[in-house]
This record gives structure tokens, C-alpha cells and sequence, in this order.
């Protein structure tokens, strides 16, 4: 028995472990990798097995930086189940193919230039057939639903608080008489956030695969960070200019719909029009409502009360490209909540394009934003960017409010792991090197237990 480290142990992006058990050959998460063109381009690298060798996936949650290579590891071989819990099932729907379409637009955006520079034309990474055909190999589980996906090899996922259907991994390996538990975090999300329940508790494992994405970082304190979303809206209005929200479509698009609806009269947002901006958020945020079952306490009670989310009655979904470009005749009183939230692309640029160089213009950023994008340039405090090819002076105020991330800090990672009581191994990736040995420094210090930080190729017997 072994784990090979992949994917995700140089950043936070392309999630992928290896698990070698008996003669099988288990994958955890298969993502894409973002952020600059040059680390995006490494999707189109070999991966480092036969795809066709591979006995079974293991998806931990739907974001595509865990789940956004599965189509092209079916298009090169891989024939057999990706298994994962049922609302991921049914977010991957969207996202895969949502992710595919990305990728035939953006062939067709290079082709164009390699034409014009008489260069080799390039194949999309997958097509929107090859996402709908890898989407047929999806299996739902139940969460603490516990199931034999091969001989030796017994699958649980457990509720990793993060997005709808999010999840940590739980493996019960037998090789040759001998056992062995391997726990997968996932990406975990914080302790007390709306709609979704805390991260749960698992107090047994002999290794333990974690996230580092805040694992340096505290986040505000939850209270502070709504009221300072409300003086952000509030200054937004006194200034007469438009608020951009870039948002993912998937958990952080539904929080803020929620808060926007749960301080609609405290915030006077009946001021302001509310336009969600992107189709794929429009989608997700119908499979969410699919799922009561998965709220928290609070987000149940609401639900019960009114038979829906928080009331917006300001609120307009915007699904056509036409309705999109109207948003941008709209020079004050607009909140625009669109996709992406790193910045990197969609809806979200041509408001960017229309607002970020006017001073009356707000940014309110409320997500993570990896090295090497527009939204971390923009956090980082530059003052001129390029978006699709032009140079912009950032004259928007920019606010990047922390309390609001899906991922939980070195406190909720630490709070997690403290449920372990019987000594396990731990791995730390998915995340900046600062951050992923600041963590195993934390882990080792505060937990003691032993802690490592692999690098990709490491091989870890168990």
C-alpha cells in the first residue's frame, strides 16, 4: 500500500493523489490546474500513469481544480466509476461542461493568433462531448454511506463543510491481512458559516491527507466581516458607482445571495438593482435548493419559514449574453455578482472593463485569488492591469474581505485534525509553500503529531 503525491503539491490547483493497493490503482480528485497560462498549459502534460490502469476515481467535491481533468481522463482510456456524493454528482453536471465549453473557446481564441503567425494549430484540452460522455461514469453516494468500490478497498465520505456535496475521504485499505485507514480532507470549509453544516468529525485514521490553503492565516471575524460588507455597500451607494462581486458559481455565488437577502433591509438594498451574472451560478444555485437536506440548522429554519432563500425581491438573473451587456449601460446602483471569482476569465471581465477605472466604482473581492491572477494583481494593490489585451488604471476601490472564504483557517484545519485521537501521519498540500509549511510547523507544535510537506513524485509507504 502507497500514496503517490501528484497534483496540488506545488500551489492550490490540480488536486490529484494516487493510492496503490493490491494491484489497484486508486486516483483522489483529478483538477485542473490555474492561474498563469504557463502553469495552465501543464494540463496538457502526460499524466504520470495510464489512465486506462486506473481501477477507480475518488472525487472529494465538484470545483474543477479537483474535478476539471476527469473528462480528458476519460478521453485518453479511463473506463470505470468516479465515485461522489450525490449534489457533487450533480454539480459536476454543470461544472465539467461548463469547464469544456471554456476550454473550445479558448482553442478557438489561439487558433486564431497561431493562424495569423502561420504557427501549428492547437486541439481544445476536451470538448463539451467528452465532458458529457466522463459525466456518465459518475456514481452518488450517500454521506457515512460505506461502500466496497474494489476488493480491499472500502469508501465513506464524510460532510467536509466546503460547498454542496464537498467531502472528506475516507479509505479503509486491506492488503494482505494487513489495514490501514487514509483520510482525504478535501478542501474544508469554516466552522459557522451559513447554509452549510461544520466540517464533520472523524477521530480515526493512520494517514491524513490535508488542504493548506489558509494554513498561515486567520480569517475576520465573521461578525465584523458583514458588517464590513455593509459599509462597503453602504460607501458604494454614497459614491454613486456600481458594485462588482466576482464570485465562483459554486458556494460563494449562494452565500452572498444569502446575506444579501438575510440584511436586505439593514443594508437598504431596495436602492440597488442585484443582478446575478452568470448562468452557471443560476444553475448551481437550483441544485442547491435540490438539497435542504445538507443545510445547517439556520438555513433550514429560514428555509421552513418562507420556502426559500433569503427574499431579493431586486434580484434579476441574467442568463443571456444580451442581458449581460445591458448590465453594462448601468453607470451607478448596480451590484453585479459574477463568475470568475479569481478573475480569470468570463462574465465578469467585460464589468471589470466598464468599471474598474472609474473612482466612483467599488470591487468587493470575497474570495481566495491564486498567484498569477487578475483578482490577486488587484489584492496585491497594482495600479494598472491588462484585461483581454488592453491596459486599465485602477481607479475602483478594491476591498477583499476575508471572512467570507469557503476554506477554513489554520484554526478550523487544526480544530479538525484535533479529532484525531490515535496519532495518525499527516501530509500537507494544496497549498502556497509558505502556507503548507507554516501549518506542518503548526501541526507538529500544537497537535504533535507528525507532519510532512511531499513534493510531487514523493512515494509514501503505508
Amino acid at each position: 500500500m502507497e500514496i503517490e503525491f501528484y497534483g496540488a503539491t506545488s500551489g492550490v490547483t490540480g488536486s490529484c493523489h494516487i493510492i496503490r493497493v493490491r494491484n489497484h490503482t486508486i486516483l483522489l480528485d483529478c483538477g485542473l490546474i490555474q492561474g498563469r497560462r504557463v502553469e495552465m498549459e501543464k494540463n496538457r502534460n502526460r499524466f504520470p500513469f495510464s489512465p486506462d490502469e486506473i481501477s477507480a476515481v475518488v472525487l472529494s467535491h465538484g470545483h474543477i481544480d479537483h474535478s476539471g481533468r476527469i473528462p480528458l481522463l476519460v478521453k485518453q482510456g479511463y473506463q470505470g466509476p468516479i465515485f461522489a456524493q450525490n449534489a457533487t454528482v450533480d454539480l459536476c453536471d454543470i461544472l465539467l461542461q461548463d469547464s469544456a465549453f471554456l476550454q473550445e473557446k479558448d482553442a478557438q481564441y489561439t487558433n486564431k493568433w497561431l493562424k495569423r503567425k502561420k504557427k501549428p494549430l492547437i486541439e481544445p484540452l476536451y470538448t463539451v462531448e467528452d465532458a458529457r460522455i466522463a459525466l456518465t461514469n459518475l456514481v452518488g453516494l450517500r454521506y457515512r454511506e460505506k461502500k466496497e468500490i474494489l476488493p480491499g478497498v472500502t469508501l465513506r465520505f464524510q460532510d467536509a463543510g466546503h460547498i454542496l456535496g464537498s467531502s472528506s475521504i475516507e479509505l479503509f485499505l486491506d492488503e494482505d491481512g494487513v489495514e490501514r485507514k487514509l483520510v482525504f480532507s478535501g478542501d474544508l470549509g469554516q466552522y459557522d458559516t451559513p447554509i452549510l453544516n461544520d466540517p464533520a468529525v472523524i477521530n480515526s485514521a493512520d494517514h491524513i491527507i490535508i488542504e493548506s490553503t489558509y494554513g498561515n492565516r486567520r480569517h475576520k471575524d465573521r461578525k465584523n466581516t458583514i458588517n464590513e460588507i455593509g459599509q462597503i455597500i453602504s460607501d458604494a451607494a454614497h459614491h454613486r458607482g456600481n458594485l462588482l462581486i466576482p464570485a465562483f458559481s459554486i458556494g460563494r455565488t449562494q452565500e452572498i445571495l444569502y446575506y444579501l437577502g438575510k440584511y436586505y433591509e439593514e443594508w437598504e438594498l431596495d436602492r440597488w438593482g442585484v443582478f446575478l451574472d452568470s448562468p452557471m451560478a443560476i444553475r448551481a444555485s437550483k441544485v442547491y435548493w435540490e438539497y435542504p437536506h445538507l443545510y445547517d440548522e439556520e438555513a433550514t429554519k429560514l428555509r421552513k419559514k418562507v420556502n426559500e432563500m433569503p427574499h431579493l425581491r431586486n434580484l434579476r438573473l441574467t442568463s443571456s449574453p444580451q442581458e449581460s451587456m445591458a448590465i453594462n449601460q448601468i453607470k451607478s446602483g448596480a451590484i453585479i455578482i459574477s463568475a470568475s471569482g479569481m478573475m480569470t476569465g468570463g462574465r465578469i471581465m467585460h464589468h471589470l472593463k466598464h468599471n474598474i477605472s472609474h473612482s466612483g466604482s467599488h470591487i468587493l473581492i470575497v474570495g481566495y485569488q491564486a498567484n498569477g491572477t487578475l483578482g490577486r494583481k488587484l489584492v496585491d494593490g497594482q495600479q494598472t492591469v491588462q484585461i483581454h489585451g488592453e491596459r486599465f488604471r485602477v481607479k475602483a476601490s478594491v476591498h477583499t474581505v476575508g471572512g467570507l472564504s469557503a476554506h477554513g483557517d489554520v484554526d478550523d484545519l487544526t480544530r479538525w485534525l484535533g479529532n484525531f485521537k490515535n496519532n495518525p501521519s499527516v501530509h500537507v498540500v494544496h497549498g502556497e509553500d509558505e502556507s503548507k509549511h507554516e501549518l506542518r510547523n503548526t501541526i507538529e507544535s500544537e497537535l504533535n503529531l507528525n507532519a510532512q510537506v511531499p513534493a510531487a513524485g514523493d512515494i509514501i509507504r503505508l
